[in-house]
């Protein structure tokens, strides 16, 4: 039986994300992974690394079982070689192409789904180029509204709101922004995790959640009405609730997945707990995007000691994810109408 096709974009040249492909390649899975990206420079990867992988040119075909040490390419030269360590903003064109032939592929149905290293927005940014990020990205790409949510085998947690400052948070949640962001979560962990009816906690803004208007209004204004009215739509919404108790263990046994207000509001709670188990990935595309939970980590770039587990976790992710789209349909909870707690993703044994 044909194994899916995995892209894999290797993020930023300087980065840890070429060695984290080369390792990734070493380990058996059950897909054919095709890496988007300059030849050479995975050459280079792994030789840093110590390790003896493969590398073919891709010709569009599906491997029928797994290959350990090998690696297919689209090859996409670099525009300069990398030193590792120093980002060059004159490959941020190389990497954008990466993506997009990532993206595009996907599209077209030349891959199952597409599996990101980090990158460097800052070396994208200092060639000129407007980026903000790869979620971003591929919503533009496809036309789409997204939203970034990361998982772990214990907990989901999405975003309202992904790469802003502080002090732009508040006036970017409106009413139509939540309800989008709710519909899109509600509708993906439906279909991508198998939830018949998920059980989403929402949280605050403010702290205490406004504590009735005393700290804020945006919860009395804003959030209490979009719950009300998707409530009254048949959604399981908890909420808003203070960001400060909601990740307890006597709350997280009533929800399935967490909407959090803003990047850090949530996020360290996920990665202090599982920082090598957690993937990121993009809700609302039309294809199967996963990623690491970590940046480009300039500082063990060139070593060969970067750890692949985030990776590793995110190809698994992304091939459940296209196991559940061909074979699934929403499935009931696990006990449902009880709180027996949250149904955990099945990506990491």
């Amino acid at each position: 039986m044909p194994l899916p096709r995995l892209a894999l974009t290797a993020g930023e040249p300087a980065g840890i994300g070429p060695e984290l492909l080369i390792r990734l390649a070493a380990i058996p899975l059950a897909a054919t992974l095709v890496a988007i990206t300059d030849r050479a420079l995975l050459e280079r990867a792994a030789a840093r690394c110590g390790a003896s992988i493969e590398l073919i040119e891709d010709d569009g075909s599906n491997a029928t079982e797994p290959c350990p040490g090998t690696l297919r390419v689209r090859h996409l030269p670099l525009a300069i070689d990398e030193v590792p360590g120093q980002p060059d903003p004159r490959n941020a064109t190389h990497v954008l192409a990466t993506l997009t032939e990532a993206a595009d592929g996907c599209l077209a149905g030349r891959y199952d789904a597409v599996v990101t290293a980090p990158l460097q927005k800052s070396s994208i940014n200092d060639a000129g180029i407007r980026f903000s990020g790869h979620t971003e990205f591929f919503a533009e790409r496809a036309h789409v509204d997204v939203v970034m949510m990361l998982a772990s085998p214990e907990l989901r947690v999405a975003l309202a709101t992904t790469h802003l400052p502080l002090a732009a948070v508040a006036s970017a949640i409106t009413a139509e922004s939540l309800t989008r962001t709710l519909r899109i979560m509600h509708g993906e962990l439906r279909m991508k995790f198998g939830l018949a009816d998920p059980r989403i906690a929402v949280l605050g803004i403010n702290p205490h959640a406004g504590e009735g208007g005393h700290l804020g209004h945006e919860e009395i204004d804003t959030l209490i009405p979009v719950l009300e009215t998707l409530r009254g739509e048949g959604m399981r919404l908890t909420g808003p609730l203070p960001a400060d108790t909601a990740f307890v263990p006597a709350q997280r046994r009533h929800y399935d997945a967490v909407l959090a207000m803003y990047h850090d509001q949530a996020l360290p709670v996920l990665k202090s707990e599982a920082f090598e188990r957690t993937v990121n990935l993009t809700l609302g595309l039309p294809f199967i995007r996963t990623s690491v939970d970590h940046g480009t980590a300039l500082d063990l770039a060139g070593t060969g000691q970067a750890d692949p587990a985030s990776l590793i976790a995110a190809a698994r992710m992304a091939l459940e994810l296209v196991a559940r789209r061909v074979t699934h349909s929403p499935s009931p909870l696990r006990g449902e109408g009880r709180d027996e707690g949250p149904i955990l993703p099945r990506t990491i044994k």
